[in-house]
Formats: structure tokens, sequence, C-alpha cells
């Protein structure tokens, strides 16, 4: 670890560890739980980490032993049914009262001081939000990387499900907690087979080829793909943040396929009033814990010594850090977003984007879905190792892709905040997705994804629709010489399940209609610009 992330504090105290110690879980079954501590004598916080995914690499290294040595007791824990705990995996309905249930184990215990953190990523995360619904008053602080709180929206978007996050989801949780021999055969295992699972028809129980078995909690988020459904209730402890009062820190990257999670939870902790910071790189979801664990661990190790050590010495003195893309440069800011004025673009024929407001909304421009050749996902916000920002160039070369590009800039244009872009569609079979994506294309032409997004349309007849559609956030410099473009296409697979063009449920469509898909003038993309990142 030390020759990777060159930039770790040296270690404070050598490591004790006691393995494989149990914990009775809310029903008594048992949580198998390791404990590391410093040693030293005197009292020491501790900080709780609850996992899916196994007690071993990278979690003892990168949380059991670099914590403790700044520290800590760090209790690492299975979560139920997962790295040799009882009981079965449930994706979320046991985490608040198994959580409740380890802090009771917790007092118990003499080296217990009273004082507790959580810290962890991706479903780590969810294990703290659900543990804050109800929160236990020892706990003082907790920390957020790139964290989950809304499963519904990890698999869907607009009803359109998230395919390969929600298989990538699959064989993380089904194998991650076997160790890593097992999780890397089945990760290759799902590569192999990623384009017959992804083509099924219908796409339900598809997954189990590449899984190994049929996984049920994975059949049944893919299959509601409705927020209303009563499914889902009780799923998202989002809610509990809007009277939480215990400082909070959260980390995301601007291509991790949580950010809008993070950006959402930062707005309901500053509408409450509560402690929080920001931090943004840029990075994945994976690579904000290899390539940014230097700035990912030190950012956690600052706020939980300040909150549960009474040590301010290594907080930054602003409440948001992000990272610019365009400048590679950080910049730190007083708020999320900063002060902004939303600037529209628009289309217009020969594939220009200008910011002259058209007179009229009339079809500007046709293409063809077709969903025996779906349009391709070419990185973005993934789960997987082809995340990120890609070239697009072979992408925008497609007949089924759109794109509208603004003149070579005269002067830098900064954009820091949420992009959105509300389309004019007309359709001639009443049903389209509609991704759209913001790149900044420089002088050699190379044509690089910041954001993007998806919705789901339903027309009617030869009558046009509009559609809203959020394509997160960013902070981005396009530098002078550069060009703004719009990106739109029918869809983005297999990030994205393929439209059907009929509507029926994504996991259970067998019936495919190529669709039509026309663009008209008053289509508008909107930009934050905003002179904060001067």
């Amino acid at each position: 670890m030390r020759a990777t992330w060159r930039r770790l504090p040296a270690k404070r105290h050598d490591v004790g560890w006691e393995p494989g110690l149990e914990v009775p879980a809310a029903d008594g079954s048992p949580l198998r739980t390791d404990h590391y501590f410093p040693r030293a004598e005197g009292d020491f916080p501790t900080l709780l980490v609850r996992s899916p995914y196994g007690r071993g690499l990278p979690w003892s290294p990168m949380y059991g032993l670099l914590f403790a040595e700044q520290g800590f007791h760090v209790v690492v824990q299975s979560c139920r049914g997962t790295g040799g705990s009882g009981g079965a995996f449930d994706l979320w309905r046991n985490e608040a009262a198994d959580g409740r249930a380890t802090v009771s184990w917790l007092r118990e215990q003499p080296w217990f001081d009273g004082t507790l953190g959580t810290v962890g990523p991706s479903y780590l995360g969810y294990v703290q939000w659900a543990l804050v619904v109800d929160p236990p008053p020892e706990l003082k602080a907790m920390v957020m990387q790139v964290g989950l709180h809304d499963p519904y929206a990890l698999f869907h978007a607009d009803g359109a499900l998230r395919l390969e996050n929600a298989l990538a989801v699959g064989v993380g949780m089904t194998y991650q907690h076997q160790g890593m021999v097992p999780f890397l055969r089945a990760t290759l295992r799902l590569r192999r087979r990623l384009r017959d699972v992804t083509t099924a028809q219908p796409l339900r129980g598809a997954y189990a080829s590449a899984l190994g078995h049929e996984v049920p909690w994975l059949d049944e988020v893919m299959t509601h793909p409705d927020p209303e459904d009563t499914y889902w209730h009780g799923a998202s402890p989002a809610e509990a943040a809007e009277r939480l009062d215990v400082p909070t820190a959260l980390i995301t990257g601007w291509h991790d396929a949580l950010a809008d999670q993070t950006f959402e939870q930062y707005d309901r902790l500053r509408r409450a009033g509560c402690e929080t910071a920001l931090l943004v790189g840029p990075w994945t979801h994976t690579s904000a814990l290899q390539q940014g664990w230097s700035e990912v661990f030190a950012e956690s190790l600052a706020w939980l010594r300040a909150h549960l050590c009474a040590d301010p010495s290594g907080l930054r003195p602003a409440t948001v850090r992000v990272h610019v893309g365009g400048e590679n440069t950080w910049r730190d800011l007083e708020d999320w977003p900063p002060p902004l004025a939303a600037t529209p673009w628009y289309p217009t024929p020969g594939g220009h984007l200008t910011q002259q407001a058209p007179t009229d909304s009339a079809p500007l421009t046709t293409f063809r879905y077709d969903p025996a050749d779906p349009t391709p996902s070419l990185g973005g916000p993934l789960l997987s190792r082809t995340a990120g920002p890609r070239d697009n160039g072979p992408l925008e070369a497609r007949d089924d892709v759109l794109t509208f590009t603004g003149p070579p800039l005269t002067e830098p244009v900064d954009i820091a905040g949420p992009v959105s872009a509300r389309l004019t569609i007309s359709t001639d079979t009443g049903h389209a997705d509609i991704f759209t994506r913001l790149c900044d294309v420089d002088p050699q032409d190379r044509s690089v994804n910041i954001c993007d997004g998806l919705g789901r349309l339903r027309t009617t007849g030869q009558a046009s629709a509009q559609i809203t559609v959020p394509m997160s956030a960013t902070a981005h410099r396009f530098p002078a010489g550069h060009r703004i473009r719009w990106q739109i296409s029918g869809g983005a697979h297999p990030r994205y399940a393929r439209g059907s063009g009929t509507g029926h449920p994504p996991a259970d469509a067998t019936t495919f209609a190529p669709v039509h898909i026309t663009l008209h003038t008053d289509s508008t993309l909107t930009l934050p610009q905003s002179s904060a990142l001067t």
C-alpha cells in the first residue's frame, strides 16, 4: 500500500487484530466481525465499517489497518448472509436493525469509550444511512465515500434499467465476500458473456449464465422499474438526512455512478443545517478508491479526527473542494452548486450549436434507433472498468448519434453545477429513450464526454412532446480553441437496457421495433456558467 499510495501518512501506532468475533444481529444471527486496534495505552474512538463484500482485501488494509494505526478502534463486519455471517442477505431490509444491534454490542466492550464514527464506500455508505434512521447517541461523525442511499436510483433511471450496473452489483454482492479469486473469476465470466446476457429476450433471468445461478434480489430489482411500486417502499433512508445533526463528509467523483446521490445527500444535509463537507474528484466509482485513495483517505481521516478526537487541524477551510476538468486543478468553494447563470444552447441545421434562440418548434432532424443494433455506451458513470472520460469519435460516427457543435471558443468558458437538457421530440412508435451527453472537443477534434443522462419519452401520433433530462453535474473549463458539443441518441447499451420501441418493461420485453426519433428546433441544452472557478 505504501509503495502504491506514496502520500499516505506515517503510522502512529502498531496494530493488533482480533478476527472472527461473532456479534448477534437483530434476529440473533451471528455477524462475523474483525476488530483492529492501536497497540497503545489509552482510550481511542471506534469506527464501524459494515460490508457485504467480505473483510479481507481490500477492506482489511484500507480500513482496518490504516485507520487503526492512526489511533482508532476499527470494527469491520460482514453483513448478514455474507463473509461467514449468518442469515440471508437482502439488499437493504436488514441494515438498520443489524447496525443498531452492532452498536448495542459495542457498548458492552471494555475498549469502547463511547465515541463512534462510521466510514466506507458504496454499499458501506448505505449501511451508514440506515444507521441514522434512528441514530445512536454515540455516533459523532460519518464519512460517505462514493456512497449509496437510494437503491432504486442505482438500478433505474426514469424507468430505464441501468443494466450494466445491475450486473456489476450482482457479481460484487454474490462473489466479492467469498474472496478475490472467486470474485475475479466471476467478473471475467460476466465480461465474456456480457453480450449474450444483455441482448437476451427477455432479460429476466438471463444473467444466471454469467453469475452461475439465479440471485432472487437481483431478479426483483430488475423487474420493478416503477419507483412508486410498494417493492421500493422503505428502500431509501435518504429522509434521515433532513433531520440529521451528525457531522457528515461526502466524497464522490465526476464519473462516479453514485455522484447524483452524493449531490442529493449534500443538498439535504445543508438544508437541515447539518455540518457537512463535499469533495469531488476526477474519479469513477472505483478509481476514487484506487488512484484517488490518497486524497480520499486524507479527507476522511481529517474529518474523523476533527469530530472524534477534537483535532480540527487537518480540515480545509472551505466547505466544498472540486476538481476542475479541462484545467486539471482543484478549487475550494463555499457551497455547491456555486452561484451560476443558466446559459441555454440550441441545435441548428448542419449540426451546429448556438446561443441564438429559435423562433419556432419545427422539426430539425430525424434519426433511426434500431434495438437490433442498439447505440453502444461509451464511458461515463459506470461501476465497471470502462467508466470515465473516453474519446467519443467512434460513437459519434454512427448514423444513430446526433451531434451539435459550437464554434471554437475565443475565451475559456467555465461551468459549475447541474447540466440539463430539455428536448422536444416526436416519434413514429410513441415510445423512445433519449440519451443526451455534453462533450468537450479539442483542436484536434477529439470529443471527450463530461456528463450525460437518459430519459424515457411517450408521444402520441405525430404530436411532439417535451422531456427534461438531468445530465448530472460538473465543474469544467472549456479552454479557448475548444468547442462545446451536444450529443443525442436513442440509448446507450448495455449501460442501459435497450429501449424496445414498444413501451414494454425493459426486463420483460420480447417484442422490439425500430423508432424514428425527430428532434425539434426548440430543444435546449442548459449549461451552468459560473465565475466561481476563475
